[in-house]
């Protein structure tokens, strides 16, 4: 399991107050502490904590490469601060995100050749997120045509096909596993799929958030997902991934694979 850790985000109050800060220490014990404890990559989002969002992702990335050589997702709608992100990383990072609006993926599929990134395509548009499976597969397919057109290589794409809310929209958990699983099948090499986890949980009560991010997971796991943006934190949660795929036949068993796994 690819895991992108979520906490280097504005909207959290402790990133918050270090952006305003400049505090570095913060910013770096979060990418150290994600590492630690399982994550591949690191998401990094600025959120609503600067009046320069450029000026701040620039900063953000420089400090955490200062602790890290981890991939970082570059998390942001503005395409002038997703260069500067991606200007700034040294080494392959991701772009977070594009959606299937031809504009967005003709701008951000651009820069992903430019500086040999990654992409995150999200299964929406315009008109919004499709409640079906074959609603999110068409917007799959068209993120996809407009990959292999900018030349990107499909194995840099992660097909996203955004997991909502569950106390607003249970019907689409059912859809989004079919989306992944179908997927797989949109080209040769595949691209990959992913998740932006958390968002399954939001809004429900506290203690139940995580349990539904556990099994969530677990079931998109046996889908076929390959990565998510999750809590790396959350230990439960990183061995609920390593189990699932375990079981999936992608891990080799041992007693200690939890261990093993953590390790390599």
């Amino acid at each position: 399991m690819f895991i992108i850790g979520e906490r280097i985000n504005g909207m959290f109050k402790d990133v918050a107050g270090a952006i305003k800060k400049k505090d570095r220490s913060v910013i770096q014990g979060l990418a150290k502490k994600q590492i630690a404890c399982g994550a591949s990559a690191l998401d990094v989002n600025v959120g609503p904590a600067s009046d320069n969002p450029k000026e701040t992702m620039e900063w953000l990335v420089k400090a955490i490469a200062e602790v890290t050589d981890a991939t970082l997702a570059i998390d942001t709608t503005k395409k002038d601060v997703m260069e500067a992100g991606l200007a700034a990383c040294k080494s392959k990072a991701i772009i977070n995100s594009v959606n299937a609006n031809q504009d967005k993926m003709d701008a951000l599929f651009g820069l992903a050749k430019k500086y040999n990134a990654s992409v995150i395509g999200l299964t929406m548009d315009k008109a919004g997120i499709p409640k079906d499976a074959e609603g999110r597969l068409e917007l799959a397919m068209r993120i996809v045509a407009a990959c292999m057109e900018h030349g990107i290589d499909m194995s840099d794409l992660y097909i996203d096909a955004v997991i909502l809310p569950v106390n607003v929209a249970q019907v689409h958990a059912r859809e989004v596993l079919k989306t992944i699983r179908d997927t797989k099948m949109l080209a040769d090499p595949a691209p990959k799929t992913i998740l932006g986890l958390s968002n399954v949980s939001q809004g429900a009560p506290s203690d139940s958030k995580a349990l539904i991010n556990r099994t969530f997971l677990a079931m998109a796991v046996a889908s076929g997902l390959d990565a998510a943006i999750m809590d790396a934190n959350d230990k439960d949660l990183v061995d609920a991934a390593i189990t699932a795929e375990l079981l999936m036949e992608k891990q080799l068993y041992c007693d200690s694979y939890i261990d093993a796994y953590r390790k390599k």
